[in-house]
């Protein structure tokens, strides 16, 4: 039995299509899922326009945001059954032996792969997920929600497990794009008052993110950094996909304030780090997320206090797939959604 999948194929720009795969065979501790929904991250983006900086496994199925309804398990899978509505998370591969696996972080073993780029992803009809990586979705939480548990989850760990936010904080988020507002989001949640900053293009974005009670930002953001005392913002979240916006950052943040770096950009900075080390700011890498984070997240959508809803644009059929990704990459939408055909 054959499905369509969106397939990226070659390093080169462009390379994706919709391609005939078979269904995947499960190990023993593996599960089948059928696919209900998958979001477009802008990581899929980048492999479709080759400006990507991480290795990529040719040919993969793309899509490492999504939720379904289990099919079939392995023979050593307990505790889960037929029918089960899941998220799963997106090391598809770790070394349970890794030290950082050991301690929990296996989201940092250097040996991760992930959905969408190391293994087949989910824009399939079905994709074979370790057990280990799966948690339970609430029956009232649709999977065209659920499914962006996965980039919540980053939003989550970069503003609270690498921010360190708390209540009364000045946070300036940098980038309006999903992450960027989910970022947002978030410290709101914490109790900060937030700006998320963008360029002109973005205007559609940044009306997004003003309905999670953020104030948006075109172009400079110096003046409401330093409205409270002078001195700058408590915390940089730089969520944007350009090398370049580091230095933006280090201008905006406070003496002894945190920049918690979470958007990706391969180019070289081109800039002296002399201020980061004159303020006395903690620069803060944030990558992925493991189990309790999850956990958490599933239980904010759950209860309510987090509602994804504005940021999806649509949800198209794998077949358009090329429309949905367009949607994104030209700004028309935050967020676009896939389903199978």
């Amino acid at each position: 039995m054959s499905s369509p999948a969106v397939v990226n194929f070659a390093p080169t720009s462009g390379s994706v299509e919709l391609r005939e795969i078979a269904r995947p065979e499960i190990g023993d501790e593996d599960v089948l899922l059928a696919v209900a929904n998958v979001g477009v991250c802008g990581s899929d983006l980048h492999q479709w326009t080759a400006d990507h900086s991480w290795p990529v496994n040719y040919p993969v199925v793309l899509g490492h945001e999504f939720g379904g309804h289990i099919v079939e398990l392995g023979s050593r899978v307990t505790g889960w059954k037929e029918g089960d509505r899941v998220v799963s998370e997106t090391a598809a591969v770790i070394d349970t032996n890794n030290p950082m696996s050991r301690q929990g972080l296996y989201n940092l073993d250097p040996t991760r792969k992930g959905f969408g780029y190391g293994v087949n992803g989910a824009m399939t009809k079905y994709v074979k997920v370790p057990a280990r990586c799966l948690h339970r979705v609430p029956d009232h939480v649709p999977f065209e929600q659920a499914c962006l548990t996965e980039p919540c989850c980053v939003a989550f760990n970069a503003v609270v497990g690498n921010g360190h936010i708390k209540p009364g904080d000045r946070v300036i988020v940098l980038g309006p794009g999903t992450i960027g507002i989910l970022c947002a989001a978030m410290a709101r949640l914490c109790g900060a008052e937030v700006a998320i900053v963008g360029l002109e293009a973005d205007k559609g974005r940044l009306n997004i993110a003003k309905q999670y009670g953020c104030t948006p930002i075109i172009g400079d953001a110096t003046q409401w950094a330093m409205e409270r005392d002078g001195l700058g913002a408590d915390t940089i979240i730089d969520a944007a996909g350009v090398s370049a916006t580091l230095k933006v950052a280090i201008d905006l943040v406070r003496p002894n304030g945190r920049i918690s770096k979470v958007g990706w950009g391969k180019n070289p900075i081109g800039f002296s780090l002399d201020p980061l080390v004159q303020k006395n700011v903690a620069l803060q890498g944030s990558f992925s997320h493991n189990w309790p984070i999850w956990e958490r997240l599933i239980a904010l959508m759950a209860s309510g206090q987090l509602d994804v809803r504005p940021i999806i644009g649509g949800v198209w059929a794998f077949d358009e797939w090329e429309t949905a990704f367009n949607k994104m990459h030209h700004g028309d939408v935050v967020k676009s959604v896939l389903k199978p055909i």
